[in-house]
């Protein structure tokens, strides 16, 4: 079950701030917080890598066409990720600049760069780390923190899904230093705008 003080929190602020705020999360409700997909962070880093500024659907489509070059080869996608398959994940629809940021990525992960002292910094700084890997950027660094991670209190600012919700039901311009006092579950409330997004009608616009 999961704990319902992260929802009750963002009920209790946004209720102060914004009636159709307020009634989107009640009528959502407490959203599931799933395990990480990957047991290793630098597979999920990869793999949201492919992701960046890409549709769901798109960027499934590319993944799925890289695991099919690695099984085609008896291997998992982080085997393609060197000089050698450059050719064969540029055939899958990767970028040359996301060709070399999963490569960035292997070459991290085998100098030890994600070891487990990485789990136990503080976002900011963990961002900073990830950040250092060529490719790697803030937005790549907050959904790592939020779904690898588990880390309650990340407002992903670069992320259009979750700021265009959150503007639609608010009005908000600034989504940074609205989403301020719903800290320490900031990254509960992109979740739920995520979700808003994908299964609640958007209400009418705050003026």
């Amino acid at each position: 079950m999961s704990d319902p003080e992260p929802h009750l929190h963002l009920l209790a602020t946004a209720r102060g701030l914004s009636a159709s705020l307020h009634d989107a999360l009640a009528h959502l409700g407490p959203v599931p917080i799933d395990p990480p997909t990957h047991a290793h962070v630098a597979d999920r880093l990869a793999l949201e890598v492919v992701n960046q500024q890409l549709s769901t659907r798109a960027a499934a489509a590319i993944w799925a066409r890289v695991e099919e070059a690695a099984r085609l080869r008896n291997g998992v996608p982080r085997d393609l990720f060197v000089e050698a398959h450059a050719e064969t994940l540029r055939g899958c629809g990767l970028s040359g600049a996301k060709v070399r940021a999963v490569q960035a990525i292997r070459a991290a992960d085998e100098a030890g760069l994600f070891g487990p002292t990485l789990a136990t910094l503080p976002h900011p700084e963990r961002a900073a780390i990830l950040r250092s890997i060529k490719g790697v950027g803030q937005w790549t660094a907050d959904v790592i923190g939020i779904f690898h991670y588990h880390d309650p209190d990340i407002w992903p600012a670069g992320d259009v899904a979750a700021v265009g919700s959150l503007r639609r039901l608010t009005g908000c311009t600034d989504t940074q230093a609205f989403t301020q006092p719903f800290a320490p579950y900031r990254s509960h409330l992109a979740r739920a705008m995520w979700r808003v997004r994908d299964l609640v009608p958007a209400p009418t616009l705050v003026a």
